[in-house]
């Protein structure tokens, strides 16, 4: 591992979104907010906004992997983190480079799939590669209920069964789950943890807001950051819902469709 021995390094492997909300953009926000350091590998250009995704232009495998391995060669990583990886080549790909040059590293695994605007992020086939490659690598699997549904073949409607969905993705090899319920209905948002050994729920009140564009994105590299310098996974998932709860709050209203989130809140707090 190079380096001088600072912790804070994540890799992030994902795509751009030009609407500056989501994806790659939206990572590197949430990771230099918690105080790390952002390299990426960008799989895909998406030309998107906030009323949704107009076009995907995929970055050739070769060019993927070189992007990682130049990143984990030279500056290393103390945490990487997957978004939109869109074919099963891809995945493919990823796993096999991580299985090669990064099977120590913590990966947090966001498993995008739809974005907030409806569009489809990853084909149909990359679903079953992101079971087989991917889940047996990650410290942790991200999923939204509609993601875990797809992942697991179970329904996802409350928090027990956000629990028994996280159950499944931790027996199909991944360290930990956490099932998001923020696409569910109620009053309060439930985020389910679970280990091999223990569950965990967290709460947050639901803000009535359309500004939740690369809320997934956002939430799972501000968790990465914080694994990668050095927290606790269970403080890194509550200090990075505490983070996205009031980046939502504070959202900036850009756009006329799902807008971004206020990602640099803490920043621009620490430099009053």
């Amino acid at each position: 591992m190079k380096g001088s021995g600072a912790k804070g390094r994540v890799l992030i492997i994902a795509g751009s979104d030009s609407g500056g909300g989501a994806g790659i953009q939206a990572d590197i926000k949430a990771v230099s907010a918690a105080g790390g350091y952002a390299a990426t590998a960008i799989t895909a250009i998406t030309v998107q906004n906030t009323l949704g995704v107009s076009a995907v232009h995929p970055v050739p495998l070769d060019i993927i992997e070189g992007q990682m391995r130049a990143v984990l060669d030279d500056i290393g990583a103390d945490a990487i983190k997957t978004g939109m990886l869109a074919t099963a080549d891809v995945v493919r790909l990823v796993a096999r480079v991580l299985r090669e040059t990064a099977a120590d590293i913590p990966l947090i695994l966001d498993p995008v799939m739809v974005a907030t605007s409806g569009d489809v992020l990853l084909a149909a086939d990359a679903i079953t590669a992101v079971r087989e490659e991917l889940l047996p690598l990650a410290a942790l699997v991200t999923p939204n209920a509609p993601e875990a549904e797809k992942l697991t073949g179970l329904t996802v409607s409350n928090v027990g069964e956000q629990a028994e969905a996280g159950r499944a993705l931790v027996a199909a090899g991944a360290k930990a789950a956490l099932v998001k319920g923020g696409h569910l209905t109620g009053p309060v948002v439930h985020d389910v943890l679970v280990t091999a050994t223990e569950m965990r729920v967290f709460e947050s009140p639901r803000i009535a807001t359309t500004n939740t564009h690369g809320t997934g994105c956002t939430l799972a590299s501000a968790i990465a950051a914080r694994i990668a310098l050095g927290m606790s996974l269970v403080d890194a998932v509550e200090g990075a819902g505490r983070y996205l709860h009031e980046a939502i709050v504070r959202a900036p209203g850009f756009g006329s469709g799902h807008g971004p989130v206020d990602h640099v809140w803490p920043l621009r707090d620490a430099a009053r």
